[in-house]
């Protein structure tokens, strides 16, 4: 079973209308997948799920809907579907349906519906999870024995890296061996609290202080120390050292806040003396600690970088906790390696908008720096793509000579502010690099500049953007502009969209951003019941709003409905405690199992910020769909029943019938009138940022 960590489209539609072949008007807006939001419905017997994976989607491929509700009701063959007596209220002429192509059942006489799950739920009065046990033994599907006790052992090590967290706090603040390193870290401008919520530690010189406390006080073994990186083997049977030795200590987690690994700094003095190691020492790989996709504060930075939807990188720990102690919150350190295609992608679940303020190389020949000319190239590519993350922009920021950014954010935080909200764009940067690498005023230095940027302006797909870079590199560079446009058209020195040879493309940043297999999960759920509950996710002030609205009814996967009661039963809570809604957890800590792997994945495809009016629409126009899609379901079943009844001449049914037939209609009318409200009101709102 797959777990997912944190929060793909906020933007709202686009709506249209057009007129089916009944006369009525019907909103068809895209979402950002290029896929409408509200399509017109298809025939009853039509509809399909998408294709089964994961847990969930796998017991619902192994299961015919028609066999688990079948051992309880008798069912009778009618067309492409079933027909039988609601189990659940009383009745003599049958109105439960069980439709194999939707993989779900409906009683259009009490109302209930769902899939699977939910039937099982209903008939048995069972929680989801129980439901979902009981369906994968009888599928055949393992659950969670091999997960299970890999979450066991990993909450474990989390456990005893937590205690190595609180063993080298407790030596920072309280110890004497600590005071040289505390007294460094207020030398540096950090403050008492930043040291405390940020847990910061003191490795002292010891060869085994920390690995003894743990195990006399944690019961730490020496596997579970060596797993989580705390320890390093002597060889030949000699036992183990701790890894970490008279350094600062910076707690490393996850964008969940779970501890993953640490990080130790050197103090000046040890480091001068070059007889201590590396100046940053990171935890080596382990179950819990992988540097390519780890960002160094990122649980906390992530609020800020969907609020402004841009993620700033820096490299070093200490220059990223100055930034949040001086109220810079999106930013975030990579901690002294080059950016990995799994870092992009964890940036792009939250901002689109990257701006680099480290040691950035044009070519990318630097160690631990980062080609800017790659970076331009995975813009291009992502620019031109219609799924996966997307990024729209990248900066580079200008920090004044000699300044690492710790320093400017502390000493000169307007300067900090002002290089962050005005970045140079990686074009301009590019085309600067090239001609101040060169000698302009030779001949060939100019054709060389114009060799070094012609790649990159040939990159630029926009016909008017690329235009406006050539004319500013001529200028740059001092040729006319015509002798750019000649460069560019001649073969050679290009890299085709692609095909890089460094550390990151397009396609292994989408690849990053899917690992895990989020379309798994996914896969449980229907489009639009997945998409209203990432909305009321983000938005947790909305749930109160649609609190009553939403029942169980609209929600046809028992995953689904099991989640919004879990959302439900959180606010609900909330307002018992008489704590703000509005404050409210995007995934209370209640949800857990099923649900919050739901939620979870929900959260991850997220990339752009959105306002609470935007997501307030989003919420209203999906939920409207959801009450379309179980409107065309009653409607299709009043048509195939009227039909059914005329072929018996049951002339007293088909009145009936069509009674039901016209007062459907009627809310049909009623609620395409309101989809089209909803399109017009987005519509006339402008832009979503």
């Amino acid at each position: 079973m797959v777990s997912v960590g944190e929060p793909s489209w906020a933007r709202p539609a686009a709506w249209l209308t057009e007129g089916g072949a009944d006369g009525i008007l019907r909103p068809t807006g895209l979402d950002t997948h290029g896929q409408p939001l509200c399509p017109p419905p298809k025939p009853f017997e039509e509809v399909s799920q998408p294709m089964a994976s994961g847990s969930v989607a796998e017991v619902k491929s192994r299961l015919a809907v028609a066999d688990v509700v079948g051992e309880t009701v008798q069912l009778k063959k009618a067309g492409s579907t079933f027909k039988g007596l609601c189990p659940f209220h009383g009745e003599k002429t049958p109105s439960f349906v069980v439709t194999p192509a939707r993989d779900s059942w409906k009683c259009f006489g009490c109302g209930k519906g769902g899939d699977i799950f939910t039937f099982v739920m209903e008939r048995d009065n069972l929680p989801f999870g129980e439901a979902l046990t009981l369906l994968a033994a009888k599928a055949g599907v393992v659950l969670d024995e091999r997960s299970r006790a890999e979450d066991v052992r990993r909450a474990r090590l989390r456990e005893v890296l937590e205690g190595a967290v609180s063993f080298y706090h407790a030596i920072l603040t309280t110890h004497d061996l600590g005071k040289p390193a505390l007294d460094y870290l207020h030398s540096r401008g950090f403050t008492d609290a930043t040291i405390e919520s940020q847990r910061l530690g003191w490795a002292p010189e010891s060869w085994d202080a920390c690995s003894k406390a743990l195990a006399a006080k944690r019961g730490a073994t020496p596997e579970e120390l060596e797993a989580v990186g705390l320890t390093t083997d002597r060889g030949g049977g000699r036992g183990a050292y701790d890894r970490f030795r008279a350094r600062i200590i910076f707690p490393i987690r996850d964008a969940s806040g779970k501890i993953t690994g640490l990080g130790g700094r050197l103090l000046p003095v040890d480091d001068a003396r070059g007889d201590h190691g590396p100046k940053y020492l990171n935890s080596a790989a382990t179950p819990l600690f992988d540097k390519s996709r780890t960002l160094y504060l990122i649980d906390k930075a992530k609020p800020a970088i969907r609020k402004g939807g841009t993620a700033v990188l820096v490299e070093g720990y200490t220059d990223a906790l100055m930034a949040h102690q001086s109220g810079f919150e999106n930013v975030v350190a990579s901690m002294g390696t080059a950016l990995t295609p799994a870092q992009v992608a964890l940036l792009l679940r939250y901002g689109s908008k990257i701006v680099l303020a480290y040691d950035v190389d044009a070519a990318g020949a630097k160690a631990g720096a980062f080609g800017a000319t790659e970076l331009l190239r995975l813009v291009t590519e992502l620019a031109g793509t219609t799924d996966g993350p997307s990024l729209v922009d990248v900066g580079i920021v200008k920090l004044p000579d000699g300044k690492d950014p710790d320093e400017v954010v502390r000493d000169q935080p307007d300067v900090w502010r002002a290089a962050v909200e005005r970045p140079i764009p990686v074009v301009e940067y590019l085309i600067e690099e090239a001609a101040a690498a060169h000698d302009l005023r030779d001949l060939g230095g100019r054709k060389r500049a114009v060799d070094a940027i012609k790649p990159t302006l040939r990159a630029l797909r926009d016909p008017v953007i690329r235009d406006g870079y050539a004319a500013a590199a001529a200028r740059r560079i001092g040729v006319d502009e015509s002798t750019i446009r000649e460069a560019m058209r001649r073969p050679g020195g290009e890299v085709a969209p692609g095909t890089s040879d460094g550390r990151i493309s397009a396609d292994r940043v989408r690849a990053a951003d899917l690992e895990g297999d989020i379309s798994s999960i996914l896969a449980g759920v229907s489009a639009p019941e997945a998409e209203l509950l990432r909305l009321l996710i983000l938005a947790p002030a909305e749930r109160l709003r649609m609190r009553d609205s939403l029942g169980d009814e609209l929600f046809s996967s028992g995953l689904a409905r099991s989640l919004w009661h879990g959302l439900r039963a959180a606010l609900d809570a909330t307002i018992e405690t008489g704590a703000s809604v509005a404050s409210g957890e995007q995934i209370p800590a209640a949800v857990q199992g099923e649900e919050r792997r739901l939620a979870q994945a929900l959260l991850a495809r997220e990339s752009q910020p959105v306002s609470l009016e935007r997501l307030r629409i989003g919420i209203d126009q999906t939920a409207l769909r959801l009450e379309a899609d179980r409107l065309e379901e009653a409607m299709a079943w009043a048509r195939s029943e009227i039909a059914e009844a005329e072929r018996a001449a049951d002339v007293a049914r088909v009145r009936e019938l069509m009674e039901q037939g016209r007062e459907l209609s009627s809310k049909r009318k009623v609620l395409d009138r309101r989809l089209m409200a909803a399109g017009v009101m987005t519509a006339g709102k402008g832009g979503t940022r």
